[in-house]
């Protein structure tokens, strides 16, 4: 994740600096008067800097005889800030207010940040100042703390991985192959959120859209009615207007009884972006793997390897085949029930095609835990949501969060903003923004945490957080009303940003989720998960201490316990499907990053590995023409290259973290509270500043089993 921190004390702001809001970097973004003109003149001025200030420090540490930690990383951290701020904040800007104006100079300006980037982590005098306070530190000639220590091998790692040890041509290469994916990474991910504003569907048959509920109708026809041709659509006459982005595609696919309607869909969501998206597969692979043969590495896998837990890919491999050997056998009677209880409900067909598993999923769930999606919505409207989630968060970790609209500007009118302050002392720790709702026109699909400021004791920073989801928007009248499994999504980010926000680390580059291995990176969201299915963040403490999340919306009445008690039932509904998707999704990811070299003659397409690997990972052979991978941004456009596996790896930890409050009794609050403050000081507060395993043992006084997860996913 960026990592954004205020700008060190120095010479007054000029002129120049005052009229730019990205260079006015005193406290939060001046998201209401920042815009695209901004950019070009921001990123010149912050550039410029750090090429002076650079010059400077090499210029000083190659006179000092004997360098001291304070006079490197702390002097990179002050000097690193401005950049880190501004960039942060237009790459912010470019996943949830897109422009075609703010793309232009985000493109044109992405090579120079690359490249300043690239000059700094390759400088030979900051790697060998470095290297002289590793020898310090090593024979006790400077004292440095843990944090510290983690943040120097951190670095040195870092920079060996940068390229900081090439010369000559091999450097040349390395560095322009660098800003070639840097330019590929942001195409690829403009071209998802292309195709997936550029599509849409609208129907005019009433009997196209049967089974489709109340909400989902409401939303169809309220985006129908945003059109000129349309602009007279209701709920019951139409027309209906459905898209690709989840709150409108999901639905569609639960619901709507027309098979032909829902091929439609299906074909149009797993071909998004699949002709812009081909050709920069291939040459993102490619240039991956001949970035890690340079580096000395057999293959980008290897390269990844080095910053995670996971010891080796086969370590890797290892856990996927275990929990494959669990979960293949169980989709494979999985779906078998499943067809069979759709030919008794009507079914026609001799097998079920891939855009019927969804709509008949749904039915069977529906007839086995009597209750459907639509009647929970009313119990989930989006503040009460909020109001469990803070109260849990208060209840296990100690803290109060409250609203703090006003005292921050935002990007749109949609967006939240909290604060989170300490329960005992009222202190405010950190701030977080909170953009709920799905805008497919200018924002991109999914849900995620980014860091807008990071705790630093150098730059006298607090932390703050964006909590990014696409969550179903208020419609009419009505609040949002959010489907479960937005509600888990929340739950999940809101983990991610607590990491970063609790963090106890005052040492920028150790503190929040900085330096924090990637595979132990979702510990905290998924653990965070669990507590949806919590009877007590359900329906609030006995004494009324904290709220409940699960409230009618109009009459306020709580969700009704045998509703609850189905709900946890169904946690564990096709589970061995469901976890074999993401094992699919993993060894795909490890697959291509580790076994297939696209520049090797007569390889096969990255799609002809997909299929390749679909046979050991899924059910249902994935389509012919499916592209998949032209809209899997989480590792050609994200932090998840050979790194998707971090899911399942992170979730070994998630579930056996939350075991330990079963174990105590979850009804037991003084023993739950105990627990979850220990969860706070170590997992939340340790941040980058210990190695996770060490961190894991600090709050479960053992290692991870696999146990709890197994069982948690009744397999």
């Amino acid at each position: 994740a960026r990592s954004a921190v205020r700008v060190r004390g120095g010479a007054s702001p000029s002129m120049s600096t005052m009229a730019n809001p990205l260079l006015d970097q005193q406290g939060l973004p001046k998201f209401d008067s920042i815009d695209s003109t901004h950019v070009k003149p921001a990123m010149d001025s912050v550039l410029e800097q750090l090429d002076t200030d650079l010059a400077a420090l090499e210029a000083k540490l190659s006179d000092a005889s004997a360098p001291e930690y304070t006079s490197v990383i702390e002097e990179m951290e002050k000097m690193e800030a401005p950049l880190g701020y501004a960039w942060g904040v237009v790459g912010h800007l470019m996943g949830v207010d897109n422009s075609d104006e703010l793309r232009e100079v985000h493109t044109a300006m992405q090579p120079a940040v690359i490249a300043a980037s690239t000059k700094l982590s390759q400088s030979a005098t900051v790697y060998k100042a470095l290297e002289t306070v590793n020898a310090a530190s090593k024979a006790g000639s400077e004292s440095l703390d843990e944090a510290q220590a983690r943040i120097l091998d951190s670095s040195l790692m870092s920079m060996k991985l940068s390229g900081v040890g090439l010369e000559g041509a091999e450097k040349e290469r390395f560095n322009a192959i660098r800003l070639e994916l840097g330019d590929l990474s942001t195409q690829y991910s403009n071209n998802v959120l292309d195709a997936t504003k550029a599509y849409s569907l609208t129907l005019t048959d009433k009997a196209e859209v049967e089974g489709l509920p109340p909400s989902a109708l409401e939303l169809a026809a309220q985006r129908a009615a945003a059109d000129e041709e349309t602009k007279g659509a209701t709920p019951e006459a139409g027309p209906w207007k459905l898209g690709l982005d989840m709150p409108s595609y999901l639905p569609a696919m639960k619901f709507i009884k027309n098979g032909a309607v829902r091929e439609k869909l299906y074909r149009a969501f797993v071909t998004r972006a699949g002709e812009a998206n081909e050709p920069l597969i291939g040459k993102i692979l490619s240039l991956k793997q001949e970035q890690a043969q340079i580096l000395g590495f057999n293959s980008y896998a290897e390269v990844s390897i080095v910053r995670k837990m996971a010891d080796s890919v086969e370590a890797v491999d290892e856990l996927t085949d275990m929990l494959r050997e669990k979960a293949y056998p169980a989709a494979v009677k999985e779906l078998a029930q499943l067809l069979e209880f759709a030919k008794e409900s009507g079914f026609e067909g001799d097998e079920l095609a891939l855009w019927d598993t969804t709509f008949w999923s749904e039915r069977q769930s529906e007839k086995l835990f009597e209750f459907e999606e639509e009647e929970l919505r009313p119990y989930f409207a989006l503040p009460n949501v909020l109001d469990g989630l803070f109260g849990l968060c208060k209840r296990i970790f100690g803290v109060d969060i409250v609203r703090a609209d006003g005292e921050a500007t935002v990007w749109h009118e949609d967006v939240q903003f909290f604060k989170v302050l300490d329960e005992t002392s009222g202190e405010h720790i950190a701030s977080f923004f909170l953009d709920p709702y799905s805008r497919p026109e200018t924002k991109r699909g999914g849900a995620w945490m980014d860091v807008c400021i990071g705790r630093s004791q150098v730059l006298d920073r607090k932390p703050v957080a964006y909590l990014t989801c696409n969550g179903s928007p208020p419609v009419g009248d009505k609040p949002s009303l959010m489907t479960f499994n937005e509600v888990t999504t929340l739950f999940h980010e809101t983990g991610h940003g607590l990491q970063h926000m609790l963090t106890n680390i005052v040492h920028g580059g150790a503190a929040g989720i900085n330096g924090v291995e990637w595979d132990a990176v979702e510990l905290p969201s998924q653990f965070m998960e669990n507590f949806c299915y919590d009877v007590t963040t359900m329906y609030g403490a006995e004494d009324g201490s904290v709220p409940g999340m699960a409230v009618h919306y109009e009459t306020g009445e709580p969700l009704p316990r045998d509703l609850f008690a189905k709900l946890n039932e169904q946690k564990t509904h096709l589970a061995g499907m469901v976890m074999l998707r993401q094992l699919y999704f993993g060894a795909l990811d490890m697959h291509l990053h580790h076994r297939y070299d696209a520049r090797a003659e007569g390889a096969p397409s990255p799609f002809e590995v997909q299929a390749e690997v679909a046979k050991k990972y899924t059910i249902m052979a994935p389509l012919e023409e499916d592209r998949f991978l032209c809209a899997f941004g989480h590792i050609f456009a994200g932090g998840y290259s050979a790194g998707y596996y971090s899911y399942k790896w992170a979730e070994v930890l998630s579930a056996d973290a939350f075991a330990a409050f079963e174990e105590a009794g979850l009804d037991n609050h003084e023993e739950v509270r105990a627990i979850g403050r220990r969860f706070r000081e170590t997992v939340l507060g340790l941040g980058g500043g210990r190695h996770p395993s060490q961190v894991y043992r600090d709050f479960r006084g053992r290692d991870p089993s696999p146990e709890a997860l197994l069982r948690h996913s009744g397999l």
